[in-house]
């Protein structure tokens, strides 16, 4: 009998893997027994220390630069991990950023990066990596929260980039299904990462919470691995928030 908790021998291509949220996802796998390749767009010593860590603790992972606002980097990151691999069984497009302003000052060319990094990465790795994922295969992507509420002046176009994944997660599950693939979207509400990195700013997040508190990388880690394990083979198409009541 097959074990659906387990995530052994399994294979993973994370994008932007090596800081916050997505190093952390990168060592949730490892430490569960799956090959992880991750890509990172300039962060090298993270991604490098990041590969020795694993390796330290027993486990594999490889990182690959990529920036994912250019689809060609994208691409060849995906056929490098599947060159080392042989086959790709999960995606997690985790590669995002964050450009506030209000509408009437918003750069153009800031929510067209947005946009490429946000959402258009998304659906080219995606492309990219079916040809090498077999029936059952997991595609998991790190939305947000601000999807289903904005809740700062300055947020439209990073809220709009989040629910328009929200939405291609939902009509990709639909492509997927008659393959077994799922496609779910994860939601953090806000979260201790370097991205927040100011106190003062985490100071006035935190009462925002129903538990007071700001989520962990881990945390939302562990959301994604449940997600790729074959337990979770009935759930398609959904946005899983995980952000301590941020929306109760």
């Amino acid at each position: 009998m097959n074990d659906t908790h387990s995530l052994a021998g399994k294979t993973a291509f994370v994008t932007g893997g090596s800081r916050g949220i997505g190093a952390a996802i990168v060592r949730r796998l490892a430490s569960e027994g799956v090959e992880v390749a991750f890509t990172y767009a300039a962060a090298a010593d993270a991604a490098d220390q990041l590969v020795a860590d694993i390796a330290a603790s027993g486990g594999n992972a490889f990182a690959i630069k990529a920036d994912s606002a250019e689809p060609a980097e994208v691409q060849a990151a995906v056929a490098q991990a599947v060159q080392r691999f042989g086959r790709l069984e999960i995606l997690v497009n985790n590669a995002g950023i964050i450009s506030n302003g209000t509408v009437e000052s918003y750069a153009l060319e800031n929510f067209d990066r947005m946009l490429a990094v946000n959402v258009r990465a998304v659906f080219v790795a995606v492309q990219a990596a079916l040809p090498h994922m077999g029936n059952g295969g997991r595609i998991i992507t790190t939305g947000s929260v601000a999807a289903d509420r904005t809740g700062f002046p300055g947020s439209s176009a990073y809220s709009m980039s989040k629910a328009a994944v929200a939405g291609l997660t939902r009509g990709m599950a639909r492509d997927l299904g008659p393959r077994g693939i799922t496609v779910n979207v994860v939601q953090p509400g806000p979260t201790e990462t370097d991205i927040v990195s100011d106190e003062s700013v985490r100071k006035m997040l935190r009462p925002m919470m129903a538990l007071g508190r700001m989520g962990s990388g881990d945390e939302v880690a562990s959301l994604v691995a449940y997600l790729a394990r074959p337990e979770a083979s009935f759930i398609t198409g959904a946005a899983l928030t995980i952000d301590g009541g941020f929306l109760a």
